[in-house]
C-alpha cells in the first residue's frame, strides 16, 4: 500500500509540474509550437535517466524513491521519459530491431491510435 501511495502522490506532483511547465511555455514562446510538453519531454527524459543511475544503478537511496520520482512523478509530469529509458534499455541490450520496432511503432500506433479515436468519437456524434 505504501508503494501506491508513493505513486499516487509523486503522479500528482508531475502532474500539477507538467500543467505549470505548458502555462509557462505558453507566456514565454507563445502557443504556435507546443513548447511546454516538448521541453516537459524532454526534462523528463534527462531526470529519469539521473534517477536510474542513482536509484537503480547505485541503490544511493531507497527503492520507494523510484517508485515516487521514476514511477510517480515522471509518469505525471512525462510518460515519454519511460519510453525513452525502455528505448535505450533495448539498444544497450543490444536488440537493434525490437528498439527500432518500439521507438517506430509507439510513435507512428500512438498517433494513430489518437486518430482513430478521434475520428471514431466524432462518427458518434
Amino acid at each position: 500500500m505504501t508503494t501506491i501511495l508513493a505513486i499516487a502522490v509523486g503522479g500528482a506532483i508531475g502532474s500539477v509540474a507538467r500543467y505549470g511547465m505548458t502555462v509557462y511555455a505558453d507566456y514565454l514562446f507563445g502557443r504556435e509550437f507546443p513548447y511546454g510538453i516538448f521541453l516537459t519531454n524532454i526534462l523528463g527524459s534527462v531526470v529519469i535517466g539521473v534517477c536510474f543511475v542513482l536509484i537503480v544503478e547505485r541503490a544511493l537511496v531507497s527503492e520507494l524513491w523510484r517508485s515516487i520520482l521514476m514511477v510517480g512523478f515522471l509518469g505525471g509530469f512525462t510518460t515519454f521519459s519511460t519510453f525513452s529509458i525502455q528505448s535505450l534499455e533495448l539498444l544497450q541490450a543490444g536488440r537493434l530491431l525490437d528498439a527500432a520496432g518500439y521507438i517506430v511503432g509507439s510513435v507512428v500506433l500512438s498517433i494513430l491510435g489518437c486518430w482513430i479515436g478521434i475520428m471514431g468519437t466524432r462518427a458518434l456524434h
